[in-house]
């Protein structure tokens, strides 16, 4: 039986992930930060088919005895302050936590088990201004955002620890992808939740920020696969896991409101300029070719799936 430690476990990535591998057989152990608020609403119905250990991002000891704890064969490290808006306003914690606890879990694999399998989980955030669309594993990076940054260090310490220290140490470049355990800060769930409270008489308006940027999205069940399958190989690599489809924000609202029987949406959308962004990103658009080719992979659900999956779920959760 393998082994597995997720950070982030919590959270809409490593709960789905969680599941998959426990499906898969193996031993799953998450790391989450200790807090007075239990935060267990994504992995409540998989209680007790893995294992919770303590472990901070930013605290060195912390990490260390997690993998000891663990003994993991696999490290798949997906926690990170993800939201990018939030990062202009923490941009040191952001860094800490997004990009230097990449190196503090890389040197705590490589002093106690070199060969334990790491995956990290790198952004399409790191394209930013694409100079390339779509991008593939080759193109330039342009981060627009303290997240986008991060991410980039981590993910760059990530290959120079495979180079340097001959580590299964690979990075998935993944693209938006969502879920119905999204988080409610996300414009997407906000979109979702807000459209079933719409539609429920709850509420009669969504607040939001840019409706013109437009990104690549998936689900986020389908994307863990690619997370797993990189491990898997008999040499590590960098991978970008992408639909290579780009929708906008109005896009997104359409199919919502359209699935709950309203037309025009424009009279039930406010925007505040608090949710822009100090500098956009406005279109990101990935090629996974080199997944198709050397992993197998391709997405399975698309895009009005997705919408339609998010809005049926919180009609659902608020009905």
């Amino acid at each position: 039986m393998k082994t597995a430690l997720i950070t982030g476990i919590s959270g809409m990535d490593g709960s789905h992930l969680a599941e998959f591998l426990i499906k898969k057989g193996y031993e799953v152990y998450g790391m989450e930060r200790r807090s007075s608020n239990i935060n267990n609403i994504n992995t409540k119905h998989i209680e007790g088919s893995f294992k919770m250990l303590t472990g901070d991002m930013t605290d060195q000891n912390s990490l260390t005895r997690c993998i000891k704890e663990s003994n993991p064969d696999e490290v798949y490290n997906l926690a990170a302050q993800s939201f990018v808006g939030e990062s202009w306003n923490t941009p040191e914690h952001t860094s800490n936590v997004t990009g230097l606890g990449v190196l503090r879990i890389l040197e705590s694999i490589r002093e106690f088990n070199p060969k334990i399998k790491f995956y990290q989980a790198s952004s399409s955030e790191m394209f930013g201004r694409m100079v390339e669309n779509p991008a593939k594993e080759t193109t330039p990076f342009y981060p627009r955002s303290p997240y986008g940054v991060a991410k980039l260090y981590g993910h760059w310490i990530t290959k120079n620890y495979r180079e340097s220290y001959d580590m299964y140490a690979c990075s998935g470049i993944l693209f938006n992808h969502e879920s119905e355990r999204r988080g409610i800060e996300f414009v997407t769930r906000k979109i979702s939740d807000g459209v079933a409270r719409i539609k429920l008489g709850l509420a009669d308006h969504i607040t939001l920020g840019n409706l013109d940027a437009k990104r690549d999205w998936g689900y986020a069940p389908d994307y863990v696969e690619a997370m797993w399958l990189m491990l898997q190989q008999d040499t590590p690599d960098d991978y970008v896991i992408a639909t290579g489809d780009t929708y906008s924000i109005k896009d997104f609202l359409t199919i919502a409101f359209d699935h709950v029987g309203i037309s025009n949406w424009t009279s039930y959308i406010k925007q505040d300029p608090k949710f822009m962004r100090p500098a956009e990103v406005d279109v990101l658009r990935g090629n996974s070719s080199k997944a198709l080719k050397d992993l197998g992979w391709k997405p399975s659900t698309n895009f009005n799936e997705l919408v339609i999956k998010m809005v049926d779920n919180d009609i659902k959760l608020l009905s």
